[in-house]
């Protein structure tokens, strides 16, 4: 019986790579959003609990209980800045 012709696939060649205009950059150039986060977070809270252990005499005597709205105040602002960390 003859033997049957063996095919040679070509080689595999991959298409070159074509290159990239820019380079990616992994750093965002934000370093100030967290630690301006973290603060609002801590002076909020901070806010918040000399206005209960003090009863009501600090931070501001005169807000009253607008103090807790001012402690709150200042987590919706970590919150709010929360939004631009990448």
């Amino acid at each position: 019986m003859p033997k049957s012709r063996i095919r040679k696939k070509a080689d595999f060649t991959p298409p070159p790579a074509k290159q990239a205009g820019t380079a990616i950059k992994l750093d965002s150039g934000r370093r100030w959003v967290a630690p301006l986060m973290l603060a609002m977070f801590l002076i909020g809270l901070a806010w918040i609990v000399m206005y209960y252990v003090t009863d009501s005499s600090l931070p501001v005597e005169s807000w009253k209980q607008w103090n807790i709205v001012v402690g709150f105040g200042f987590i919706a602002v970590g919150f709010v800045v929360s939004t631009q960390w990448k």
